[in-house]
């Protein structure tokens, strides 16, 4: 397995890509692309496997099958539609980052439907590839088990150095804290030697990194926006340092987190007067 670091903005340790064998696991944002070709040089991937199809994860997809047009990408079945006519989803993500979209992540081209593997979760693919379905993050997420190693997407959380603290990317508006403990769950039954997230890195410790997940949700519901945000920011600095704390606003910034929140319990609480 080898981590390619795709230096996003030019920042070390923001988003990962694996490569195992001619697999990649995550291909990152097309802004991130010449890096990532630098990095294969002359190797050829066959296959890519999508944790799910956020642009910092998956925008380059279909770019990387523009290049080589027998790439096979395996993907979530709520997620296939949307590689395949990404415009949608791209349109809504322009809303929210407005004239930062290309500078951030850059296009998103369509995945053609031939080119597309179609997961459901529970398969074993190419040979040994275990696959899950682990929502929680989105809707659209599975986490893959090879070799030992969990490859858990955002599901696993946010952790930059192997020192530091996990965080749990909850942006909207998929955020479903009740699925999420049951994917990590699902995680943890794999038993893996090793969590590889996009964000960013491998770790061992794996009990460790899965029991920080669950404090933040918590306090999301118990106080305000300012609260939640300056208890992260303190919780970053306090296990790091000004790079760390800077890559992780990069990676998953803490506004998204609470907003993700907020959304999360505001309509459980429509639903529990019901």
């Amino acid at each position: 397995m080898r981590l390619i670091d795709l230096q996003h903005l030019g920042r070390a340790r923001v988003i990962a890509c694996y490569q195992v064998g001619d697999v990649l696991v995550d291909p990152g944002p097309s802004s991130c692309l010449p890096v990532l070709l630098e990095a294969l040089g002359d190797e050829r991937p066959s296959a890519l496997l999508l944790t799910h199809i956020h642009f910092d994860h998956a925008g380059a997809a279909g770019s990387l099958v523009e290049r080589w047009p027998d790439l096979r990408v395996y993907v979530h079945e709520r997620g296939a539609p949307h590689l395949a006519s990404p415009d949608r989803l791209y349109n809504s993500a322009r809303r929210l980052y407005g004239d930062d979209m290309e500078r951030l992540w850059g296009e998103m081209l369509p995945v053609p439907e031939e080119n597309l593997e179609v997961l459901t979760g529970g398969e074993t693919i190419r040979n040994g590839w275990r696959v899950a379905y682990t929502p929680g993050h989105a809707s659209h997420h599975v986490s893959f088990l090879h070799d030992g190693t969990a490859f858990a997407g955002d599901v696993a959380g946010v952790r930059i150095t192997p020192n530091s603290m996990t965080i749990p990317p909850t942006p909207p508006p998929d955020i479903d804290v009740e699925a999420w403990h049951e994917s990590i769950a699902t995680v943890r039954s794999w038993r893996p030697e090793r969590l590889a997230v996009t964000h960013f890195g491998v770790a061992d410790d794996v009990d460790r990194q899965l029991d920080e997940l669950d404090a933040w949700s918590v306090l999301a519901r118990d106080v305000d926006r300012d609260g939640f945000v300056a208890a992260v920011q303190d919780e970053v600095r306090r296990h790091g340092s000004p790079e760390d704390a800077a890559a992780y606003q990069q990676a998953s910034p803490v506004e998204q987190l609470y907003a993700g929140y907020e959304r999360y319990w505001t309509k459980r609480a429509e639903r529990s007067e019901r």
